[in-house]
C-alpha cells in the first residue's frame, strides 16, 4: 500500500479516536412540543379556538346528570354522545345503593382484592353477573379497557395466536401486543378469510383466541354468533366477545349476543363487560368457566393482582342498576324500538348508516371527507344536537361519521327533529 495512503488512513484513525464526539440535542429530545402529535393538536385547538372554523364539543363539561339532554356551557343540548342506555345512572334505586355503599364502606375499596380491598358486595355483583350472562363465575375489576388488556395478555403466550376482527377495540389489540402471541386480522365480518387463516396457521400455534366485538362501537353492527360457534368448535379455539355494548342492550331481557341468538351463553369462553354502559357505573368484568376466573383472579396482573379493587360506589351503583334491569326489561325494549326508528328514519332520508340495522344502540351516518364531518356536527351542534363526529384514523380514510349513542330515555319527537337537522345539512 503506498505510503501517503497508509498515512491517511492511520491519521483518520487516530483523529477518529480524539475527536469529540457530535453533541446531541437532548432537550429537544425532550420537549413534548416536538412530538409529531402535538401540530395535530395545535391545529385542532386554532380551528376551534382562534379560527372558529368548527364548534368545540370535546371535553365539553355538564352540569346536573346525564339524561336526554344537558347542560353545558353553550346552552341546553340535545344529547347523543352517552353511554346511559337505559337510564339507569339516574334511576333513584341506583343512586340511593351508591350513597349507601359509601357510608357503609367509605370511598375506597382500601387495596387489591387478595389483601384487604374485599367487600360483600364485590362477590355479590360477580355472583349476578354470572347468573345474568349464564356463565359459571365472573370477576370485576377496575376497567374494561384494562380487562380486556389483563386477560388477553395473561391467557396467551409467544407460541399462541390472537386472530381479530379487523375492528376489534384497541383495547384487544393492545393486550394481544402485550401477550407476545402472533396477530392476525381478519377483515371486518368476514368469516370465510377467518377460517382460511385458521386453515393455513392453526396447527402452528398451541392456543388459539377468536376476539371480536358483540356489538360494534363505530358501525352499530353484530357479531353472527352461530358462525363465530361453528368455527371455533372446528379448529380447537376459544371464542372471546367484548360486550362492552351488547350487554344490556341486545335479546330479549339485555343479556347480549348470545340471548340475540337465542343460543347457550357457555359456547363463548370468555366475555369481557364494561360496567360504564349499561350498568351506569365504571369497570369491567370478565364471564367464563369457574377454573378460567379463579386463575384470572389470582395470577392475572392488572385485573385485580397490581391492582386497587374497584370502588364501593361503583361496585353499589352496577349491582342496582343489574337488578333494575332483570325487574325492567321493558327499558331494553325501549332502547331497541329507538334504536330501529332511528335506523329506519335515517334510511328513509337517504342517509348512509351502513350495515347497522337497529340492533344496538350505535348508529353511525357516514358522511365521507373528514371536514365535511366536522363541520355537519358542528352545526348540529350550534342547533342544539350533541353528536361527535369519528375521523380517520379512528376509522378508514373519508369514511368520518357522525356516530349517534340512541338510548331508551330518547323520545321520538327527539329522534325526527335530530334526523330533520341532520338532512338539511348534508343538504346544503
Amino acid at each position: 500500500m503506498p505510503s501517503d495512503i497508509l498515512g491517511s488512513l492511520r491519521a483518520l484513525v487516530c483523529d477518529s479516536k480524539t475527536a469529540p464526539a457530535p453533541r446531541v440535542d437532548y432537550g429537544r429530545m425532550t420537549d413534548f412540543s416536538t412530538m409529531p402529535d402535538w401540530v395535530s393538536y395545535q391545529s385542532m385547538q386554532n380551528a376551534f379556538q382562534r379560527d372558529k372554523i368548527f364548534a368545540d364539543y370535546y371535553f365539553l363539561p355538564r352540569s346536573g346528570r346525564m339524561e336526554a339532554e344537558i347542560d353545558t356551557p353553550q346552552g341546553r343540548k340535545l344529547l347523543f354522545s352517552g353511554y346511559n342506555y337505559l337510564g339507569l345512572a339516574n334511576d333513584p334505586r341506583v343512586v340511593e345503593a351508591t350513597q349507601r355503599a359509601v357510608q357503609i364502606y367509605g370511598s375506597h375499596a382500601g387495596a387489591a382484592r387478595m389483601v384487604g380491598g374485599e367487600i360483600d358486595a364485590h362477590r355479590e355483583l360477580e355472583q349476578e353477573l354470572a347468573e345474568f350472562t349464564g356463565h359459571e363465575d365472573a370477576v370485576v375489576c377496575v376497567s374494561g379497557y384494562g380487562a380486556n388488556v389483563s386477560v388477553l395478555a395473561y391467557l396467551l403466550g409467544k407460541k399462541d395466536l390472537l386472530v381479530h376482527d379487523n375492528l376489534m377495540h384497541n383495547s384487544g389489540i393492545a393486550g394481544g401486543v402485550q401477550s407476545g402471541a402472533r396477530r392476525m386480522a381478519f377483515p371486518h365480518n368476514d368469516y370465510d378469510t377467518l377460517e382460511r387463516i385458521l386453515a393455513e396457521h392453526r396447527d402452528h400455534a398451541d392456543r388459539v383466541i377468536i376476539l371480536v366485538e358483540g356489538s360494534y362501537s363505530m358501525d352499530g353492527d353484530i357479531a353472527d354468533l352461530p358462525r363465530l360457534l361453528e368455527i371455533k368448535r372446528r379448529w380447537g379455539c376459544w371464542l372471546m366477545v367484548d360486550e362492552a355494548h351488547s350487554i344490556g342492550t341486545l335479546g330479549e331481557t339485555g343479556r347480549g349476543l348470545a340471548e340475540h341468538w337465542s343460543l347457550a351463553s357457555s359456547g363463548i369462553d370468555i366475555v369481557m363487560g364494561t360496567l360504564s354502559k349499561s350498568f351506569s357505573s365504571c369497570g369491567g368484568f370478565i364471564c367464563g368457566g369457574k377454573p378460567m376466573i379463579a386463575l384470572l383472579r389470582t395470577y392475572a396482573p392488572g385485573l385485580l393482582l397490581y391492582s386497587t379493587g374497584i370502588s364501593p360506589a361503583n361496585t353499589a351503583a352496577a349491582l342496582a342498576a343489574l337488578r333494575v334491569l332483570k325487574a325492567e326489561p321493558e327499558r331494553v325494549a325501549r332502547l331497541q324500538e329507538n334504536s330501529r326508528m332511528f335506523c329506519v328514519e335515517a334510511r328513509d332520508r337517504g342517509m348512509d348508516i351502513g350495515d347497522a340495522a337497529g340492533l344496538a344502540p350505535i348508529v353511525p351516518v357516514i358522511i365521507g371527507h373528514d371536514m365535511k364531518g366536522l363541520r355537519v356536527a358542528s352545526r348540529l351542534f350550534e342547533q342544539g344536537v350533541l353528536a361527535h363526529p369519528i375521523l380517520y384514523p379512528v376509522v378508514p380514510r373519508d369514511s368520518s361519521r357522525i356516530r349517534f349513542f340512541i338510548t331508551a330515555m330518547h323520545e321520538p319527537a327527539q329522534i325526527h327533529h335530530t334526523l330533520d337537522l341532520l338532512q338539511k345539512e348534508l343538504a346544503d
